[in-house]
C-alpha cells in the first residue's frame, strides 16, 4: 500500500513538471523581465510625476510585474525541489506540499487566460434593475451584493460612482470602481442579463417570479490608454445637480452630482457618489472614455458604423446567468454550462468557479 502511494505521488509530481513548464512558457517569462526593465526605466524619469495619471499606472504596472515574476520563479524553486525528491524516491510526507502545489499551479494558470489588452485594468461595474419594479430593483440590489461580497473575498478596493435606491426596495442603478490585479480580466465576462426565478417576498401569496437585472464591466481607461478617443469640451453637455446618493454631508448641500452627454455617440453617464464636484467629473469622463472604447470595439466586431444612443456592452438580449430559488435550487451559466446547486453561496460572493470557467471557454472571444 505504501509502495502505491508512493508511486502515485511520483506521478503526480512528474505530471506537475510538465503542466508547470506549460504554463510557464504561456507567461514567457523572459519577456515579462524586459517589461520590468522598460517599466523601472520610465519610473525612474524625473518628470514621472508630472502626470499623476500615468504615474499611478506606471508604479501599478512595476509591481504588478514584480510580483508576478516572483510568483512564477518562487514556484520554480518549488517544483524543481519537489521533482528533486521524488527522482530520488523520497516522497513520504510531500502529499501536503503536492496538493499546495496544484492549487498554486491552478490559479496561475488562469493568468495565461488574461492577455487582453487591458485585463491588467480596473473595472467599473453597473448594474441596472430591469423591468418589473420592486422584484427588479431587489434583484439588482442583490446583485450588487454579491459582487461587493466577492469584490471583498479578494481583498479589491471598491468605491462608488454612481447610485440610484429603489422606490420601496433595491436599487435601480449602481455604479462602482474596483481596484485590484488584473480587476477587468477577471469580472469583464460578467457582463449581460442575469435573471433570478423565485417565490416573491413582495406579495401576500408568494407567487412565483422571475426578474431581469443587467450587468456591465467596463475597463478603467485614462487619456494615455487611448489616445485617438478625444473627448472634446465642445462634444460634451454637462449637468449638475444634487446628489441623491452616499458621499458625506457635502454632497446634498451643493450641486456635487454631474451628468454628461457625448453628443457623437448620445452617450449618457452619471456621477454622484464623491463628495466634490471635480472628482464626480473625473468618474463621469473616466465611464464616457470607457464607453466610447467598447462602443467601437462593437463596431469593428460587428460592421455596424451608426450605432448610437443607448449602445452598452451588456445589451439586455444577452442573457448569461439564470438563478433559480424556486422551485429548486440552481445558478446556471448559459454560455458556459457551469452549474452551482449553492445559490445562497454565490449571492454571498462564491463567484470563482463561474469566474475561472470564463475565463477558460471566453477568454478567446472577449473585447
Amino acid at each position: 500500500m505504501i509502495n502505491m502511494v508512493e508511486n502515485d505521488l511520483k506521478q503526480k509530481i512528474n505530471l506537475l513538471v510538465g503542466d508547470f513548464a506549460q504554463v510557464k512558457e504561456s507567461l514567457d517569462l523572459e519577456s515579462m523581465k524586459s517589461n520590468l526593465k522598460e517599466v523601472e526605466s520610465k519610473s525612474q524619469d524625473p518628470k514621472l510625476w508630472d502626470n499623476q495619471e500615468n504615474a499611478k499606472q506606471v508604479m501599478q504596472s512595476l509591481q504588478n510585474l514584480k510580483n508576478e515574476i516572483a510568483l512564477v520563479e518562487e514556484m520554480t524553486d518549488s517544483i524543481d525541489a519537489l521533482s528533486e525528491l521524488g527522482a530520488a524516491g523520497e516522497v513520504n510526507g510531500l502529499e501536503g506540499d503536492v496538493a499546495h502545489f496544484e492549487k498554486r499551479l491552478a490559479q496561475l494558470r488562469l493568468k495565461t487566460y488574461l492577455s487582453g489588452k487591458y485585463d491588467n485594468k480596473n473595472a467599473i461595474i453597473t448594474i441596472h434593475a430591469g423591468q418589473g419594479g420592486t422584484e427588479a430593483m431587489d434583484w439588482a440590489g442583490m446583485l450588487h451584493r454579491m459582487y461587493l461580497r466577492y469584490c471583498e473575498k479578494k481583498s479589491w478596493k471598491v468605491s462608488g460612482i454612481d447610485f440610484s435606491s429603489g422606490d420601496e426596495a433595491g436599487i435601480k442603478s449602481v455604479s462602482f470602481k474596483v481596484e485590484g490585479t488584473y480587476v477587468y480580466g477577471y469580472l469583464k465576462n460578467e457582463s449581460g442579463t442575469h435573471r433570478l426565478v423565485r417565490q416573491s417576498p413582495f406579495n401576500a401569496d408568494n407567487l412565483r417570479q422571475t426578474s431581469f437585472a443587467m450587468v456591465e464591466v467596463l475597463p478603467e481607461l485614462d487619456e494615455i490608454d487611448l489616445p485617438d478617443v478625444k473627448l472634446k469640451d465642445e462634444d460634451i453637455v454637462w449637468q449638475f445637480f444634487r446628489s441623491g446618493g452616499h458621499g458625506g454631508q457635502n454632497v446634498n448641500k451643493v450641486s456635487t452630482a454631474v451628468r454628461a452627454k457625448h453628443i457623437p455617440t448620445g452617450i449618457v453617464v452619471t456621477a454622484q457618489t464623491e463628495r466634490y464636484q471635480e472628482q464626480n467629473r473625473k468618474n463621469a469622463l473616466d465611464i464616457l472614455r470607457a464607453k466610447i472604447w467598447a462602443l467601437e470595439q462593437e463596431k469593428e466586431k460587428s460592421n455596424v458604423k451608426n450605432i448610437k444612443g443607448e449602445y452598452t456592452p451588456a445589451s439586455w438580449g444577452t442573457q448569461i446567468r439564470s438563478y433559480v430559488l424556486h422551485p429548486y435550487k440552481m445558478v446556471k451559466d448559459l454560455r458556459t454550462q457551469y452549474e452551482s446547486g449553492n445559490p445562497d453561496g454565490v449571492l454571498d460572493g462564491d463567484l470563482d468557479g463561474f469566474i475561472e470557467e470564463e475565463l477558460k471557454v471566453l477568454s478567446q472571444t472577449n473585447i
